[in-house]
């Protein structure tokens, strides 16, 4: 084997290393006990009692876990499909209409795609606390329907896959433009529409900054700054720790699901995407 070959394959361990052994960690410390936790070698079980950490995450504190889960679902849920379908209008729109103006305003989605959402995140506060929508699941909600990413990667895709023959046809046929788009583009983008989806639903899903700016009723709370307050009271309740390791654990199954099952769509969205990158 070539010393070039080795020194890859040591690399890709390296790395697969790095990401997998605090997963892997993840489901050990959700097995143990409270004792076990901190008194036991940290890579391996001991006194596995899985079952019963579970039961106590989903009833601590009148079963706010499952508030938090359905919060959590919500927000990257419905905040993800419509972000992927208004992204999916405009970049198709961008793609195909020629009008005045298009490249500039492609241009200020770009600048969104560079732009922190962190820095957006005060200006927002003020804004829904003007019109009344602070803590309430719409001050979470309408941030996350924008998705600058998902306009360019939908223009670029549209690009290299929506052939004009098609919607000319469509057009001579004598169907409408929204009916196209209802029953042809939305077809033929469902790749692109896929990958969108999925990156917006895990940076929702993960995301904290924006639900602790805009959030202080514990029970609208996501999973993210949910565990991150049974963390910070820890100190006091240790049991605590144990049940912030078990939602932890339990708050990755559904990503890891959504990413088996909708891997090769993302796979084929991105490298059609790229086509004309």
């Amino acid at each position: 084997m070539k010393p070039s070959r080795i020194l890859v394959i040591a690399l890709l361990t390296v790395a697969a290393l790095y990401f997998l052994l605090p997963v892997y960690w993840l489901v050990v410390a959700s097995t143990k006990s409270s004792a076990g936790l901190f008194g036991s070698f940290g890579l391996w079980f001991s006194d596995p009692q899985w079952l019963h950490n579970l039961s106590q995450v989903f009833s601590y504190n009148d079963s706010v876990f499952w508030n938090w889960t359905w919060n959590s679902f919500l927000y990257a849920g419905v905040g993800g499909a419509l972000a992927t379908l208004f992204a999916c209008a405009a970049g198709y729109a961008l793609a195909v209409y020629r009008f005045r103006g298009r490249e500039a305003v492609f241009k200020v989605v770009l600048a969104g795609v560079l732009l922190p959402s962190t820095a957006l995140a005060l200006p927002l506060y003020l804004l829904f606390s003007k019109v009344g929508l602070a803590n309430t699941y719409w001050a979470v909600l309408i941030p996350s329907m924008v998705s600058p990413f998902g306009v360019f990667l939908c223009r670029i895709y549209a690009e290299a896959a929506v052939p004009m023959e098609m919607l000319e046809a469509a057009r001579v046929d004598g169907a409408g433009e929204l009916r196209i788009f209802n029953t042809l583009v939305l077809r033929t983008m469902t790749p692109a529409l896929v990958t969108v989806f999925l990156f917006q639903f895990v940076g929702i899903w993960n995301n904290y900054f924006l639900p602790l700016v805009m959030l202080s009723d514990d029970r609208k709370y996501p999973l993210t700054l949910g565990l991150t307050t049974w963390q910070s009271q820890a100190e006091r309740y240790p049991e605590l720790y144990q049940l912030t390791v078990g939602g932890a654990f339990l708050s990755i199954l559904p990503l890891a699901a959504a990413m088996l099952v909708l891997q090769r769509y993302w796979r084929s969205g991105l490298t059609q995407g790229s086509v004309k990158g």
